[in-house]
């Protein structure tokens, strides 16, 4: 079989017992690791450690977070008080790492403003300007405009 120290140095072709016995001689462990190579390839270390560093590391990975897109929906008649609730909400999803869609629905005659409405959006863009960006800017989809937002210190 193949030997690798515990630095990663190899050690060359060894026999099982031998390299059994560097192991035990170091107090470590000998610890197969590729066991469908030709010849099987066998590491000294100490697998108790290693365990531990690779339980660490998916915990590591659990506590991340992982960034989703939330959705903020506006009415052109929006009054400025409800606008700025939803600017309030649209800022706690950013500061948490979320991307912000932000969508308004015309109905009607209101599709014959949609000037007004793009104003509401550069309104609600503007407030949160100091910790967001523009993603993906407004796009009109029918009666729909939407736009994405992202918090400034993300996706560079």
């Amino acid at each position: 079989m193949r030997l690798i120290s515990q630095e990663g140095i190899q050690l060359g072709m060894v026999s099982s017992e031998e390299a059994l016995a560097r192991a035990v001689e170091q107090s470590l462990d000998l610890v197969e690791v590729a066991p469908l190579a030709d010849p099987p390839v066998c590491k000294i270390m100490d697998f108790g450690k290693y365990k531990y560093e690779q339980k660490k590391k998916l915990h590591a990975a659990k506590k991340q977070h992982h960034p989703h897109t939330k959705e903020i929906r506006l009415r052109l008649k929006t009054e400025e008080h409800d606008i700025q609730i939803k600017v309030k909400h649209a800022r706690e999803f950013l500061e948490k790492g979320d991307r912000v869609l932000i969508s308004l629905r015309l109905r009607g005659r209101e599709m014959a403003h949609a000037d007004l409405a793009k104003k509401v959006m550069d309104h609600f863009v503007s407030e949160l300007e100091e910790i967001a960006k523009v993603d993906r800017s407004a796009s009109i989809d029918r009666n729909r405009i939407s736009m994405t937002l992202m918090p400034k210190d993300q996706g560079k």
